[in-house]
């Protein structure tokens, strides 16, 4: 069949038998990937690169494609193509920008099926999750296109006659965004989309661990690009290992850096951005908790903890790692969530009967292992075994059995986040003021909820003194972020914000205009001085 992307000439890699049962050779031809990818591209231009990243699928273990790396003589390049890129664009006016999104959002809703399995595929989440990914890109295009007609500004009251002050936005310039695996695709549409109908351009460092996703997105957005006749550079893609992601952290002509990953990582980028006065934009880790509190109703309680907690294997910043249970109804609820799991299938996630797929690889296994074994050495009580699994269909040795555990929240290995299906339950007594202590007694504070039906529980954990996070539901779980609302956390969770609400302004410079329409020249407060 022929690509949408380029054509039949395209050669596709030999395919596993799992992956060919569920169509992943088409796929690939549908989004223009080949044997081995060029990694760098400035839109419709690609460069050689120099060695390759061979991108395993952790489902089954297959070699999927190979993407060549970003050397720097070709990323000085691609940084200077960008530079001239955004002199043309942040002059077309906001709306053509926001069309220019809007054609891209509508490329993807042809391409959700083959982008969506290849998300499943070369990241392991359950295929609903790949095709939920790619409609998040979707999502935030209809936001941005929108958003496009109302980067609005405002007018100020001035203390002086004759005199307006006014406040507008500016283009920022380049944004570089560092993305992490598990969302390979929608956190980078998050920013571009934004960034796009701000008047910025873009360079994309996606994880060594996904590369295959970023060429996809290129390749469909340089298409669009190609076809309304706009520059080289306002799309770009680079690829390689935390060198790459140093070049720009450094680079002072990238006046924003958006990472994601984690609180580790965030570290190192925000020092470094912070000491060239460059401005970052961080989604780091997350630890976190739902509070059950006696009159939750188990018919939400049991779904959102365990979608939470098992969804992409755990693989989720905002993934559920701690239920925190009223002592009254601590053994209903525990009861009723180690009998879910005894539901939830686990395999192939291109199998849509499978709930839960692998982890991304064996080192984020054995992360998993040593965190369990942790746990038992600070006294956890293990109610589901987790373990690797083996046998046919687990060839990869990527899968995994979510755990239950029992633990304090004050055990050091409940403290830090670890990427992996581990949910470790928790009592609490008396009222719902000793249960936000326990959810903000952690470092990160990303996103959080409570399952209640008594409304003054509710309001005190959306209070000023209830949740610290940048992210607090009612009723629903911790995962499943929307994009109306602006996503991110505070503390060790970076305290950056994407997606929507006004997220758009980190995209671009704030301006302070006063115009003096007047024929005199009044000095602010009052100020004389006569000459």
């Amino acid at each position: 069949m022929d690509s949408v992307l380029g054509g039949s000439n395209k050669k596709t890699i030999t395919m596993s038998t799992v992956a060919t049962d569920y169509g992943m050779d088409k796929a690939l031809q549908q989004l223009g990937l080949k044997d081995v990818n060029h990694g760098t591209s400035t839109g419709s231009t690609w460069y050689p690169g120099g060695e390759e990243i061979a991108s395993y699928s952790p489902v089954d273990g297959a070699l999927i494609g190979k993407v060549t790396t970003t050397t720097k003589e070709e990323y000085d390049t691609v940084i200077k193509t960008a530079q001239e890129a955004f002199k043309t664009f942040r002059a077309m006016p906001a709306p053509q920008r926001g069309e220019i999104v809007r054609q891209f959002g509508n490329k993807l809703r042809e391409l959700k099926e083959p982008l969506g399995k290849l998300v499943s595929y070369e990241m392991g989440k359950s295929l609903q999750e790949g095709y939920g990914e790619v409609q998040e890109m979707i999502d935030i295009c209809d936001f941005a296109v929108g958003l496009s007609r109302q980067l609005n500004g405002q007018v100020i009251p001035s203390e002086r006659p004759g005199h307006v002050m006014r406040e507008q936005w500016h283009s920022l310039g380049i944004v570089g965004i560092i993305s992490a695996f598990n969302f390979p695709v929608a956190v980078w549409s998050w920013n571009t989309a934004l960034a796009w109908v701000c008047g910025d351009v873009c360079v994309w460092k996606a994880s060594e661990k996904a590369p295959l996703c970023s060429v996809a997105c290129q390749n469909i957005i340089a298409e669009i690009l190609k076809e309304n006749d706009l520059p080289e550079g306002i799309s770009c893609i680079i690829n390689g290992d935390y060198t790459v992601g140093e070049w720009m952290t450094k680079d002072t002509r990238i006046p924003l850096i958006s990472a994601t990953g984690s609180t580790r990582m965030g570290r190192i980028v925000g020092k470094t951005v912070a000491e060239r006065f460059g401005k970052s934009l961080l989604e780091l880790g997350g630890n976190n908790a739902i509070i059950i509190t006696p009159t939750a109703d188990l018919k939400v309680v049991v779904p959102g903890a365990v979608f939470g907690a098992v969804g992409t294997c755990g693989q989720r910043c905002t993934s559920t790692r701690r239920l925190i249970i009223h002592e009254s109804v601590y053994d209903k609820v525990r009861d009723a969530i180690v009998g879910a799991y005894d539901q939830i299938v686990i395999g192939n996630p291109l199998d849509e009967k499978n709930h839960v797929g692998p982890l991304i690889d064996k080192d984020a296994v054995d992360m998993y292992l040593n965190a369990i074994e942790k746990a038992k050495e600070e006294g956890g009580n293990v109610l589901v075994e987790g373990g690797v699994l083996e046998g046919e269909g687990y060839e990869s040795g990527c899968y995994v059995k979510p755990a239950i555990i029992e633990a304090e929240n004050t055990y050091e290995i409940v403290q830090h986040e670890t990427f992996a299906p581990i949910l470790y339950l928790m009592k609490y007594s008396g009222d719902v003021e000793n249960a936000i202590e326990i959810q903000n007694g952690v470092a990160q504070g990303l996103s959080s909820a409570i399952m209640t039906n008594e409304m003054k529980e509710a309001e005190r954990f959306l209070s000023f003194a209830g949740s610290d996070c940048g992210i607090a539901n009612v009723n629903i779980g911790t995962s499943g972020a929307e994009i109306g609302g602006a996503f991110g956390g505070e503390k060790e969770t970076g305290g950056g914000r994407e997606s929507g609400s006004d997220a758009w302004k980190v995209y671009m410079r704030r301006q302070t205009n006063t115009v003096n329409y007047s024929d005199e020249l009044p000095l602010a407060q009052g100020i004389k001085f006569d000459l």
